[in-house]
């Protein structure tokens, strides 16, 4: 069925199978519309996310995992600093992002995985941290995605997200949604060349829910010391969540 452009399709119960064609679509330009979209201010806000696994990542043992990896932009953040000294397992259910970030892969720091976030290929408590940048509000049931990274983070660990939100101020929230639903989907198309990838972004953001909500979520799944806050005004937030011992 023929799209017009700017028009966001009917997700239904194929929502999983569109997020994978749209990602596997626009891989090739992923990158260069992330930077140019946020004006770089994402790379600013991955360091946050980083930072906030905390300072356990420089053990030699320490096994971090990347889901939602993309072009692996978080999985060299976190691989890249000085003290890490563990390694990055970066998953990601749409292999072409992962073909198209693999020539920033210069070490063996980082090991890109074909999986599905929902199902986790790996045994419960593989890992030290985990992080999720821009992932969460695509997967099809975020409280199984919740489930999987309790079960697959060892107790102790940590789970860091990074994702989109409203910001509470309404002068910004409105100058927000205008570039996000009029500027935002305009340079996205014109750019990808994919007719409605870059609409799925605002829709898939306002039908997300709030830092607190999401909060909430996390601790009904079983994660404790569940904190957050915002980022640039509120245009990201960051979650940080643990493990109980």
């Amino acid at each position: 069925m023929a799209t017009r452009p700017g028009v966001v399709p009917d997700w239904g119960e194929g929502r999983r199978a569109k997020v994978h064609s749209i990602f596997s679509e626009i891989a090739p330009r992923y990158d260069l519309l992330n930077h140019l979209l946020s004006l770089n201010i994402d790379r600013t806000w991955r360091r946050r996310a980083v930072e906030a696994l905390g300072e356990a990542r420089s053990e030699e043992s320490y096994t971090a995992l990347d889901a939602c990896a993309g072009t692996f932009d978080m999985s060299l953040e976190l691989a890249g600093r000085p003290e890490f000294r563990g390694r990055v397992l970066a998953l990601d259910f749409a292999l072409p992002m992962l073909l198209a970030g693999k020539d920033k892969l210069r070490d063996d720091d980082v090991h890109p995985v074909c999986g599905d976030g929902l199902r986790l290929p790996f045994r419960a408590g593989a890992f030290h941290g985990a992080t999720v940048a821009f992932g969460v509000r695509n997967l099809s049931d975020i409280d199984a995605g919740f489930g999987e990274f309790l079960r697959v983070l060892r107790p102790g660990g940590v789970l860091v997200i990074l994702e989109f939100t409203t910001p509470p101020n309404a002068l910004l929230r409105l100058l927000y949604l205008f570039y996000f639903r009029r500027i935002l989907p305009l340079v996205g198309r014109v750019v990808s060349g994919h007719p409605w990838a870059y609409s799925y972004l605002p829709e898939s953001v306002s039908g997300f829910p709030g830092p607190e909500p999401l909060a909430e979520r996390l601790r009904k799944v079983g994660f404790d010391r569940v904190e957050w806050s915002y980022l640039t005004g509120g245009i990201a937030a960051i979650h940080r969540a643990r493990v109980p011992d």
